[in-house]
């Protein structure tokens, strides 16, 4: 399920559904992703709740639990964008809006598919430019927190 809660311009549920589909499959996700792109409000309820952080956030990432009745794995997990995150990083980076959610995307399917990048010693910052690159996306969210300090870096949070 997508439910686009605020507008991003150029994107659709049905091109972002697309979207989910082919980045799942690239990352050998198996179960379905719901994705939620809403307001920056909505993300920092979401971060304070469940990380304990009184800010807003660009993207969260929601693992489905085998103990509430994901027992098959028909269910991956949940991911929630901040539509107002992603089009200030998209004027930031120089793409568009779509793109950006986009890589938002991968990068919580990749934390859905067990990845953590504060964690995994570049494993996940790798498997990330990796499937950029197959998917046709520009820089990855893991690549652009990474930059030298003094360089342009995106306001960027680690999922969860």
């Amino acid at each position: 399920m997508i439910i686009l809660e605020k507008k991003v311009t150029g994107l659709s549920v049905d091109r972002l559904a697309r979207f989910v589909l082919r980045a799942r499959r690239a990352a050998g996700l198996r179960g379905k992703v719901n994705i939620l792109v809403a307001p920056s409000s909505a993300l920092c309820s979401l971060n304070q709740r469940f990380r304990g952080k009184s800010k807003a956030t660009d993207v969260l990432s929601f693992p489905a639990r085998p103990e509430k009745g994901n027992h098959n794995g028909t269910f991956a997990g949940e991911i929630a964008i901040s539509a107002d995150i992603a089009t200030q990083n998209a004027v930031r980076f120089g793409h568009s809006p779509v793109l950006e959610v986009k890589i938002l995307v991968l990068h919580g399917i990749l934390h859905l598919a067990g990845f953590d990048h504060e964690r995994d010693n570049g494993e996940m910052a790798r498997r990330e430019a990796g499937l950029r690159k197959a998917l046709r996306l520009p820089s990855s969210l893991t690549e652009r927190s990474q930059l030298p300090h003094g360089k342009s870096r995106a306001r960027v949070r680690r999922t969860a």
